[in-house]
């Protein structure tokens, strides 16, 4: 969580199966809240430092190396640490208003439902080794990953990106992925939303951006 006393910004983490729509959504936000005067920072996972970048290619990468699932959970962690004491803790400490691309929820639906690591292991890690640092809304964009995997399968085809290593997992492993996303919902439910993303686009960052907007007028309050 964070710590009230020490940090003073907002931390809003979009999260949800491949396919789901972050970047859009994040998008509809990050013009919202410029638009209201917010100093924003966009940053994703894995990613968000240099560091968390050469992860980024290795972990994602359809021709990259296979990653043993414990090591894939500590590359990750890995990355999440230099992206947390070096980019999201001083943004916060400055007052800024944060938009993450992923956190540690996809750690725990994708490493932890989908890959079948512990989920005690990965809460673990991140307390110890990342601050506990947990936002302070999460924005879950729900589909059905049939769905969302022929959405992002063609988003990689138009783009020529090389980060299709999760599209190309097994549907099984995707609706663990979907089930552990909406178990996280359920039991942290005062600080996430979530949202129907199987309709059209417009319609979920318009969703999304005013359900945003009502939680940080309850925050401030």
């Amino acid at each position: 969580m964070v710590d009230g006393a020490q940090d003073r910004g907002r931390f809003i983490v979009v999260e949800g199966g491949d396919g789901s729509g972050k970047g859009g959504v994040i998008e509809a936000l990050s013009a919202r809240l410029g638009a209201l005067g917010h100093d924003l920072l966009v940053t994703r996972e894995p990613g968000g430092t240099d560091e968390g970048l050469k992860l980024r290619e290795l972990l994602l990468s359809a021709d990259g190396a296979v990653w043993d699932q414990g090591a894939e959970l500590l590359l990750m962690t890995a990355a999440r640490i230099q992206h947390v004491k070096r980019v999201i803790r001083p943004a916060l400490r400055a007052g800024r208003t944060i938009l993450c691309d992923r956190f540690v929820g996809s750690t725990l639906a994708y490493q932890g439902a989908g890959r079948g690591i512990s989920e005690q292991l990965i809460r673990g890690l991140h307390r110890d080794l990342v601050e506990d640092l947990w936002p302070d809304i999460t924005v879950l964009l729900d589909v059905d990953p049939r769905v969302g995997l022929a959405r992002s399968r063609a988003r990689l085809g138009e783009t020529g990106l090389d980060e299709g290593r999760f599209e190309d997992l097994d549907i099984g492993f995707h609706d663990r992925v979907r089930a552990g996303f909406l178990d996280q919902a359920r039991h942290d439910a005062a600080r996430t939303l979530v949202i129907d993303a199987a309709r059209a686009p417009d319609a979920v960052r318009a969703d999304a951006v005013a359900q945003v907007m009502a939680r940080l007028e309850a925050l401030a309050a």
